[in-house]
């Protein structure tokens, strides 16, 4: 057969996501037993509604859409109106004073991280992030040569370590890509601890020519229970880049709308979000959907339900708990990452499929050991799991 598509193309799709693999299987077993007896914990797809007034901002939006040029171009750093409010209520969250230019409007939390990974990599180019991680990142700086380099933090709460990431720099480090509250442990990374790190990240770039970012992935910054809370990282060091969307905390994943925020502070700061306004068009995406963007400003100041959220966790941690599983009490977001029977993820994974149990492996996450399992289901679903649980587990 003739080569049609790139090397390392061909070797990704050998080693497809695990997320997508299990979702997949999980489709046959659905097919081969009935929906109602499979219980789906593989996708972190927001099912709780977005905000109640964003049916009438649709339809204000369905108004203007017919105006002249109400769907037509707009400057690729976004609409300036959206940037403006959007770097308002940045401001309060992270305690730094920005301004709409210091935001570029991205195509979700994953558009922010290419589009910031094609303006600042070159070939060879490291990117530590601690494991576990979202498996994405590695396409994410690999298709620009890029290299990520996961650090692996120790269980069970899987704690970030500054100096365990630090003694793994070199001079091609160019990044620390962070992601609090985390995919897929839900930890959420303390305050002292996120100062340390960026304290040596700033003695460091004090002697580099090409100093090393830190990069905060904060798509799931909302989602904080029992009465946590998500250290802003902005301020710590004019080298942090907040990155993030609205597709969880205004369930709007399939609008695609998320943004990238740089510290003012930064050394040639205008040089680098003018970088980014380029290759946010030149990858192709241009910039994030117009009623995207209109529909996220209207909404900057609500979000989901997070006691629907909360409800759901709790319940989890019940079923869990009853099977005998060893897992740590997610913090945030809507994930848990308990410790997999035996020590092989994949073959508990298969052993919950047999009972009609949909898990990621942990490998998938560069922590082999463990599972992943996504909680934004509906609680009736994962209540009448707790039966399958207990016998995969026995």
């Amino acid at each position: 057969m003739k080569q049609l598509i790139a090397r390392d193309i061909a070797d990704a799709m050998a080693n497809a996501s695990w997320i997508r693999r299990m979702f997949e299987a999980g489709n046959e077993l659905r097919k081969a037993r009935g929906p109602e007896n499979v219980f789906d914990f593989s996708l972190g797809n927001p099912d709780v509604p977005p905000p109640a007034q964003a049916r009438d901002v649709l339809h204000v939006l369905a108004e203007d859409a017919v105006r002249p040029c109400g769907l037509g171009y707009m400057p690729n750093a976004g609409l300036p109106e959206f940037r403006a409010a959007l770097a308002r209520r940045l401001s309060e969250e992270q305690g730094v004073a920005l301004e709409g230019e210091h935001v570029v409007a991205t195509v979700g939390a994953a558009g922010a991280l290419v589009a910031f990974f094609r303006a600042v990599l070159e070939r060879g180019d490291e990117v530590l992030v601690p494991a576990p991680y979202f498996v994405e990142y590695g396409f994410y700086c690999g298709h620009f040569g890029g290299v990520l380099k996961p650090v692996p933090m120790r269980g069970p709460d899987f704690a970030l370590e500054p100096e365990t990431l630090l003694a793994q720099v070199t001079d091609r480090t160019r990044a620390i890509l962070l992601n609090s509250p985390n995919n897929p442990t839900g930890a959420i990374y303390p305050a002292e601890t996120l100062r340390r790190l960026a304290a040596a990240v700033d003695r460091l770039n004090a002697t580099r020519e090409r100093p090393i970012f830190i990069l905060s992935d904060e798509p799931y910054r909302v989602f904080a229970f029992d009465g946590a809370e998500v250290p802003p990282v902005l301020p710590l060091s004019p080298w942090a880049v907040v990155l993030g969307s609205f597709s969880k905390s205004l369930s709007l994943a399939g609008e695609r709308v998320g943004y990238v925020a740089v510290n003012p502070a930064m050394e040639g700061v205008d040089t680098l979000l003018a970088a980014v306004t380029m290759t946010n068009r030149t990858l192709g995406y241009v910039n994030a959907p117009i009623l995207g963007q209109r529909l996220a400003m209207a909404l900057l100041d609500a979000r989901v339900d997070l006691s629907v959220y909360d409800a759901r966790r709790r319940a989890m941690a019940r079923v869990l708990t009853e099977a005998g599983l060893r897992f740590t009490l997610p913090k945030g977001a809507f994930y848990f990452f308990p410790e997999a029977p035996g020590g092989d993820d994949v073959a508990f994974c298969g052993k919950l499929l047999e009972h009609g149990i949909i898990a990621v492996p942990g490998r998938g996450f560069g922590m082999p050991g463990y599972i992943r399992l996504c909680c934004a289901v509906d609680i009736g679903i994962i209540e009448r799991a707790a039966p399958a649980f207990r016998e995969a587990c026995r």
